[in-house]
């Protein structure tokens, strides 16, 4: 099943954090680190992302995206059957596939891997 999740990427990940809780959303520590916070909604989520160290990606910068917890080798071979072209790609928090939708606007489908989120932080 796929979950909508818009990634915010912002200046500081936890006044934004703090901001989104207020308003309601649940933050979800397992699933976060430094320069990412998940956030929970009761129909879909937000990830709130360290602009930063985000490869080029300023602050105010809204990416249109969906997590995952189905196997994306399985969602990769669903596209793939429906005759969308994508891209897997290895993410510093585990693996996405990029797709592009009719405006030509990359969508970003991701399988999160907690245990990789956290490898990728120490590095930083």
């Amino acid at each position: 099943m796929l979950t909508v999740l818009p990634i915010r990427y912002v200046a500081d990940v936890d006044a934004c954090r703090r901001f989104y809780e207020g308003l309601g959303l649940t933050y979800r520590a397992d699933a976060s680190v430094p320069v990412w916070a998940h956030l929970d909604a009761a129909a879909g989520g937000v990830g709130i992302h360290d602009a930063a160290v985000s490869k080029g990606r300023s602050p105010g910068t809204v990416e249109l995206g969906f997590s995952t917890d189905e196997r994306l080798d399985d969602v990769s071979a669903h596209l793939t059957a429906h005759g969308y072209e994508h891209t897997l790609v290895d993410e510093d928090f585990g693996r996405s596939i990029r797709v592009t939708d009719p405006d030509g606007v990359v969508l970003q489908i991701q399988e999160i891997d907690p245990e990789t989120v956290r490898r990728s932080q120490s590095r930083l």
